[in-house]
């Protein structure tokens, strides 16, 4: 390779706790505004369901959901809403069209609500790799908010603007680790996978999917006071989502660990002195 050529033209970002952060008792502050909401939409069309049915039904939803996360796949927020609806009335609602747009809007509008925050380094972050005419992507593992919401959070907070392309997991049907998602965001930015950089928390599913897939990966750790501001309900699905599963460890290597964000900006400018 010609030394003189970045090795790096693209990083892409993981989402939640790399580029976004929650607020002690966010998690379970939205559920609850997202079951309220639902009930009020529900009661708008005759269907009559309580806010603890409907926390119930979403914990059985949320059951189902992790089962199929399991197997690296993906749904969309309207077969979430299907399941939520099936398990409160023991089968005897299904979605109807009429009911779509209200429904979606219950349930996606608690990201604004109880809206989660910025990294504090990151604007200054996607700021430099701009400058230095890097590509920007974003790969997320959706929950139970849809990629729609994420986008129009994260175009409220002006951000948007600096990514060349994003991609989540309930619209691909697909999630981190398999490979696929991370091939998809090479194609997306018209790029080899050797030339992109992944930027993330989670061991299994950034750094040890991204490095399967061919990109380098920079690990965010949680070391070093990091965890004072990360996410630490053992509930969340960010948390469940740092299981490794049948991985160890020692088994996933990063190509560089930091515990800041705003160390990207090393890592990337000693990648591309590295020559191959």
């Amino acid at each position: 390779m010609n030394a003189d050529k970045p090795i790096v033209k693209a990083v892409t970002f993981d989402l939640w706790e790399t580029l976004l952060f929650e607020r002690g008792g966010a998690n379970q502050r939205r559920t609850a505004a997202r079951c309220k909401n639902l009930a009020q939409a529900l009661g708008k069309f005759g269907i009559e369901t309580s806010v603890d049915q409907l926390a119930s039904a979403l914990n059985e939803t949320i059951s189902s959901l992790l089962k199929v996360w399991d197997k690296d796949k993906d749904v969309t927020h309207l077969d979430q809403i299907r399941l939520i609806l099936k398990c409160a009335s023991k089968g005897s609602v299904t979605l109807k069209e009429e009911w779509i747009e209200e429904l979606s809007s219950a349930y996606v509008s608690p990201i604004l609500e109880v809206p989660p925050y910025l990294n504090p380094d990151g604007r200054k972050v996607l700021q430099w790799l701009k400058s230095r005419n890097k590509l920007i992507g974003l790969i997320c593992n959706t929950g139970l908010t849809p990629g729609s919401g994420l986008r129009r959070f994260l175009s409220e907070e002006d951000v948007t603007k600096y990514f060349d392309m994003m991609i989540f997991s309930d619209e691909a049907g697909i999630r981190k680790p398999d490979p696929r998602i991370f091939h998809l965001a090479a194609e997306k930015l018209k790029i080899k996978p050797s030339e992109v950089v992944l930027v993330g928390d989670n061991l299994k599913t950034d750094v040890w999917g991204a490095k399967n897939a061919g990109f380098k990966a920079i690990y965010l750790s949680s070391d070093a006071g990091r965890d004072k501001i990360a996410e630490s309900d053992p509930t969340s699905l960010v948390s469940l989502s740092r299981n490794l599963g049948s991985l160890r460890e020692d088994e996933i290597a990063p190509d560089a660990i930091i515990t800041s964000l705003s160390m990207v900006t090393k890592v990337i400018k000693e990648l591309e002195l590295q020559v191959f």
